[in-house]
């Protein structure tokens, strides 16, 4: 087995060869509570310990997402780095972030999800402030999930599945949460290091209120 430390400020470690099976048992021993999150494919291993900074930008966009499902009047169930892997596939990866909308009625009563049965949460957030040395996209589309959120410390850019090309595509607009504009995002993302979240948040929610009542 080879080892490979991507950059020590990255906080990445690539194993590989590893198991599927070597994969699922160490998901088990780690358990849920932990400060790493995982990725798999095909026999690589991905570990990665996120940052301030990364934590950051996770937490808000997730308050962003609350509020913005708060005014759009939607159901969300919200799952965090929830493990999402297939087992025919051999893949598996573990996001910042996760929801299901669209599919909330489906998987509203269920504490376990299963992606063997389930389907895949209907948006995904990944902070790439470094850069990850496994295709992620791959992998999302490999387990079927439609829409992606990449915040990358400057741009967040969201890229929605095309099933006949089999690609992800960037796109302006939310297809979970449409019809908000995911790049417009990024200006309180910034916001919030300057004049503090809940006072961001408050203004997102007044910005949010408006673009809606001017597309009426």
């Amino acid at each position: 087995m080879s080892i490979t430390e991507l950059a020590p400020v990255s906080k990445f470690i690539l194993l590989e060869p590893v198991s599927w099976l070597t994969f699922n048992q160490l998901l088990q021993d780690l358990g849920e509570k932990r400060g790493i999150r995982l990725a798999y494919c095909q026999g690589t291993l991905e570990i990665m310990t996120p940052l301030g900074e990364h934590e950051h930008n996770n937490r808000f966009l997730e308050r962003l997402i609350y509020t913005a499902v708060d005014i759009l009047n939607l159901e969300i169930k919200s799952l965090g780095s929830l493990t999402l892997k297939v087992n025919r596939l051999e893949k598996g990866i573990e996001p910042d972030s996760c929801f299901y909308l669209q599919n909330e009625p489906i998987v509203r009563h269920k504490r376990d999800i299963d992606l063997n049965v389930d389907p895949p949460p209907d948006l995904v957030i990944e902070i790439d402030i470094t850069s990850s040395s496994l295709d992620k996209l791959a992998i999302y589309g490999a387990l079927g999930v439609p829409e992606i959120w990449r915040y990358d410390g400057r741009t967040l850019q969201a890229y929605l599945w095309n099933g006949t090309q089999q690609v992800y595509q960037t796109s302006e607009q939310s297809l979970a949460l449409h019809p908000l504009k995911v790049k417009d995002l990024t200006v309180f993302l910034r916001q919030s290091l300057q004049d503090g979240e809940t006072t961001t948040i408050r203004q997102f929610r007044q910005w949010l209120i408006k673009q809606l009542d001017q597309s009426e």
